[in-house]
């Protein structure tokens, strides 16, 4: 027995320098090794790495978090969501075996390591989404069995190594929001196993090379971005021999010319936006023949001429959008042909003549804006009824579309003569004595009455100076005391009230009261609440009605004469899941106020986060809530044009049955660039923010969408998004717990109560929501599609929604 153990002993080491064991299954010496140097150089914030012990013990058997072995070599590391930082060891290079490499979504830094080129069997590399940073090594293009390399939204530099194309195997290329610069490498047009190429958000210059071919069809690309860069020069013919390609973006480039009539031969083609560009000409007549097209957007170029009338067989085409280009003649009334159109914008062109009656057959059209053209006539009832004003402003000789714009009523017929007595000469009757008398005593009447308002508007003067001499203390620029009450009667559009001696003014829009200005500035207040634009007060007024008050922080808005253009705009936006705006004052020392209708039941926020333990939240409820604020996005991204941009639960306020409205929309437009910069900081430190916003800076209808699936994501689990859960902000740590398979881990414990019951639906709301927050933008869903998949969810909770007038549209508009 002593001999048996002494032989043990003396073995055991030369074992373990070659291998190690954990539970019957061995890793490589070398693969354990660099483990430990990849261990080294990451920055483990959340201490997850914990399980990576120095004896290797449980490496290759499941005891390691994120690692995979085949036959004791490492075959894929996964450790996506982890809140990882530091840097990617080069001794990575030495896993001889690894085919999978996704650190993805971390905060990890440093170069991309030059040593994955040595390995053979490397399939798949997902590093996006990090702060990754220097250049990508050409040597990553001698990968032979590399099939998808994903960079995007780190911060790299430099140009793309041409050489990435010698990967043969390599279908998927996502090179997106980075700081790439030169040209678009002409060795990517002779990749025949490229299906995915996205190359948007960079500094690309140099036009796009016109070298692709496609011998024998072997071709595979299918989705084709270049947008948001410095790309100049034609759009190449060439492109038309990608057969198979279903989506081209090249917007928001320096892209000139025509636009090639070969592009209609892209039978497969279900997205093109060429928008923001200066391409020239006008729209091919070959474009008929792309009709599996459901996106067509040519915004803001140089096209003139009329639209064709081939257009109306795009039969599929849901989003048409033409806008600010220079097009001429009249709109073709074979637009209305097509059924599935639901957004179409002619904004900003040349076009002259009617609006055509046929387009008020297109049923499933919930945006159009004609604005800013030469038309002229009467606006279809229909069309005037279901879209705001704004999508018909600009056009001169256009009526009917408003309360402002009537259209004249033709004039009266003259009765013919009598064929008997001729024409008759028009009799002028005398007044009488009783007419002068009745006349002079309604204008003594008149005089009377104007008297008796200036002795009233004195006495009224009288007590705002005796108010101004001993006012009392004040409350974020509202008088802790009280004033004059509201008149309970309706607000006149646009009615303007003088403040009298202190020179500020009142502007109403429609609403339940008005109010002058002492009245408001009088108005005991309380603040709710503070922001990056300003502070919010709850103001009651002297006969108890209330009202929410914003005072804007004066150092971060437009100057006044802007102001008032922008906000006066935002006065005429109603919606039932829209914060009505229904004045606003500016004051003489420059202080700007928002006065909108008060919510009683506060921000969804605390309706979730601050309530007691005995008030409960059920499921119809929650997405009742989401449904609405889903509803609410929808109608500013496609009737008025407006990005939130600032979307967070404590933006949402409940009112009557918490049917939820969206406050704060609209008010970027009235900040300076600087305001809104603070803004979206200020919304990311919250969890809300889109990731593309730390580099860009810009919203859009997709960061939107982002923030709204982190509050359907709020809505399930009951978590804000402003507490860290693991170091990850909420999506992350949902994905982190769904990849896990732990996804019932995810549900608020209220929900789960009902499960049985309600099953299906929370999986698949939770889906939608983490299709919204997916990092990349363009994967992520428009608002309407969202709206969509909800109703497909909870089709009962719409249909109820819709009968009682919250489908975004009035109810006297459904009766009709």
């Amino acid at each position: 027995m002593f001999l048996f153990v002494m032989i043990v002993f003396a073995i055991l080491p030369i074992i373990s320098a070659e291998k190690y064991y954990s539970d019957g299954i061995i890793v490589t010496q070398s693969d354990f090794q660099a483990l430990k140097a990849i261990k080294h150089d990451l920055i483990d914030f959340r201490g997850i790495l914990k399980s990576w012990n120095d004896s290797g013990l449980g490496a290759c058997a499941g005891g390691w978090l994120g690692i995979k072995c085949v036959n004791g070599e490492v075959i894929a590391i996964q450790l996506p969501w982890k809140g990882l930082g530091g840097r990617i060891s080069e001794k990575i290079g030495q896993l001889q075996a690894l085919r999978k490499l996704s650190l993805h979504d971390n905060v990890i830094a440093g170069p991309v390591p030059t040593s994955l080129n040595f390995l053979p069997n490397l399939r798949g590399v997902y590093l996006f989404n990090n702060r990754l940073s220097g250049s990508i090594p050409p040597s990553i293009g001698r990968i032979p069995l590399l099939q998808t390399l994903d960079v995007s939204n780190n911060q790299l530099t430099g140009t793309i190594p041409p050489s990435l194309a010698n990967s043969t195997r390599l279908y998927r290329l996502n090179l997106s929001y980075n700081a790439f610069s030169g040209s678009i490498p002409v060795s990517f047009t002779q990749s025949h196993s490229l299906t995915f190429l996205a190359l948007e958000h960079n500094n690309l210059s140099g036009s796009i090379p016109d070298t692709w071919t496609n011998v024998n069809q072997s071709y595979q690309l299918q989705y084709l971005t270049l947008d948001h860069n410095l790309l100049s020069g034609r759009i190449p013919v060439s492109i038309s021999k990608l057969s198979k390609l279903e989506e081209i973006n090249l917007s928001h480039n320096q892209i000139n010319g025509t636009i090639p009539d070969e592009l209609g031969g892209l039978s497969r083609l279900t997205v093109l936006d060429l928008s923001n560009n200066v391409i020239n000409g006008t729209i091919p007549t070959s474009f008929s023949n792309l009709s599996a097209l459901v996106t067509l957007d040519l915004k803001s170029n140089l096209l003139d001429t009329q639209i064709p009338d081939t257009i109306n067989r795009l039969k599929n085409l849901s989003v048409l959008d033409l806008s600010n280009n220079k097009f001429i003649g009249h709109i073709p009334s074979t637009i209305g042909n097509i059924s599935r159109l639901t957004s179409l914008d002619l904004s900003g062109n040349n076009f002259t003549g009617e609006i055509p009656n046929s387009l008020v057959s297109l049923g499933n059209l919930t945006s159009l804006d004609v604005s800013y053209n030469n038309l002229s006539g009467i606006v279809p009832s229909i069309l005037s009824k279901k879209f705001n004003s704004s999508a018909f402003v600009g056009n001169l000789e256009l009526c009917g579309y408003s309360s402002s714009t009537p259209c004249a009523s033709p004039a009266p017929q003259t009765l013919p003569s009598s064929p008997i007595s001729g024409a008759t000469k028009p009799r002028h009757r005398k007044l009488s004595t009783k007419d002068i008398i009745l006349i002079a005593s309604g204008a003594l009447l008149a005089g009377l009455l104007l008297l008796c308002c200036l002795l009233l508007c004195c006495l009224i003067r009288k007590k705002a100076n005796w108010r101004a001499k001993n006012g009392s203390k004040a409350s974020g620029g509202l008088a802790t005391t009280t004033g004059r009450g509201a008149k309970a009667v309706p607000a006149v559009s646009g009615t303007e009230i003088e403040s009298g001696e202190a020179g500020g003014k009142l502007v109403h829009f429609d609403g339940p009261f008005v109010f002058a200005a002492d009245d408001l500035l009088c108005a005991t207040a309380e603040i709710m609440g503070k922001s990056t634009y300003g502070t919010a007060y709850k103001a009651t007024l002297e006969d108890s009605n209330q009202v929410a008050v914003k005072r804007l922080r004066e150092k971060i808005t437009k100057g006044q004469k802007e102001f008032e253009a922008e906000v006066a705009e935002l006065g005429k936006i109603r919606h039932q899941n829209i914060l009505a705006l229904r004045a606003y004052y500016l004051g003489p020392k420059g202080e700007k106020l928002l006065v909108y209708d008060y919510m009683p039941n506060g921000s969804l926020s605390s309706f979730l986060h601050a309530r007691g333990p005995e008030t409960t939240i059920d499921w119809p409820t929650r997405m009742r809530i989401a449904i609405g604020i889903t509803k609410g996005i929808c109608f500013l991204h496609t009737k008025e044009n407006i990005i939130h941009g600032n979307l967070t639960s404590s933006n949402i306020l409940l009112g009557e049955q918490n049917n939820p409205t969206i406050a704060d929309v609209g008010l970027s437009r009235l900040m300076t660039t600087a305001g809104n910069t603070n803004v979206i900081a200020t919304e990311g430190t919250l969890g809300y923010r889109a990731p593309e916003l730390s580099k860009i800076k810009n919203a859009s209808t997709k960061t939107d969408v982002y923030s709204l699936g982190v509050i359907i994501l709020e809505l399930l689990t009951g978590k804000s998004p402003s507490e860290v859960t693991d170091g990850l902000d909420l999506p992350q740590w949902v994905a982190s717990i769904v990849k896990e398979e732990w996804t019932n881990e995810v549900f608020d414990v209220e929900l789960m109560r009902d499960a049985p019951n309600i099953g299906d639906e929370l999986l698949n709301t939770l889906k939608l929501a983490l299709h919204c927050v997916d990092p990349t933008p363009t994967a992520r869903p428009e608002a309407p599609q969202v709206l969509q998949k909800l109703e497909e969810i909870k089709p009962e909770m719409m249909l109820t929604a819709t009968s009682s007038g919250d489908d975004g549209t009035a109810v006297q508009e459904k009766s009709e």
